[in-house]
């Protein structure tokens, strides 16, 4: 059964590997969905997908797929965005980002981008997603490490930062400077190594082995019940 699946920094592709037989490809962007579906394999699965310099996925490819008879999945990152916008069609998304951004908690991209090196040495992340950043701090207040007071202050804070430079060491260099008290930003400091939440990874696995359970025994052709409008700019678009 031939499945694809778009990969980049949010998940190890050894760790997916494990998870999921299937062919993974780079993070998706404009057009990568529409050249998967004419392979028409049983399923793909989008986690991460290129945006600002390079076009990103279109809608209209991924509903193109649906209506070929293609399962599409998405998480943790550009899947979750895609998953969230078309879920009334058919799309289907995994996991806390996915519902946070289909339930209306979330709105903005920049959300789950980030800076990250090239394909050659594994995607390294060079920035923290605020999606992360978020049930971090979360968990650092449950746990007593901060107060809920500059728990806001540091989620604001994270937010205000360009999503290039967000990261846990930028964040709290600002903190600092900001009068937060040091006794709390030294214990978060502390605790981040062994405590921080990667909510992208997470969701990235529990996409995956929704798709091996789905898969693992052979499923039916995707039926969808839209109709699929071949509009010119389609046409001259591939």
């Amino acid at each position: 059964m031939k499945i694809f699946v778009f990969l980049g920094p949010s998940l190890r592709l050894a760790d997916a590997k494990r998870e999921l037989t299937a062919t993974y490809l780079p993070p998706v962007a404009e057009g990568d969905v529409y050249r998967a579906a004419l392979e028409q394999p049983a399923a793909i699965g989008i986690i991460d997908g290129y945006f600002e310099v390079i076009p990103a996925v279109w809608h209209k490819e991924i509903l193109y797929a649906l209506k070929q008879g293609i399962h599409v999945f998405g998480a943790a990152s550009m899947g979750a965005l895609r998953g969230a916008e078309l879920a009334a069609f058919g799309m289907e998304g995994v996991g806390a980002i996915f519902e946070a951004y289909r339930d209306g908690h979330l709105e903005d991209d920049d959300e789950v981008a980030v800076q990250h090196g090239p394909a050659e040495v594994g995607y390294p992340i060079l920035s923290e997603a605020m999606v992360n950043i978020r049930p971090t701090l979360a968990e650092a207040a449950a746990a007593g490490i901060i107060g809920g007071a500059t728990r806001a202050a540091l989620e604001s804070g994270a937010k205000a930062l360009l999503y290039r430079d967000r990261s846990y060491p930028a964040l709290l260099e600002w903190a600092r400077g900001t009068g937060l008290p040091d006794d709390e930003l030294d214990r978060l400091e502390a605790w981040l190594p062994t405590g921080r939440v990667d909510q992208k990874r997470e969701d990235a696995l529990t996409m995956l082995r929704a798709m091996r359970e789905r898969f693992e025994n052979g499923c039916e052709p995707k039926q969808v019940t839209f109709h699929f409008e071949h509009t010119t700019l389609w046409a001259f678009s591939r």
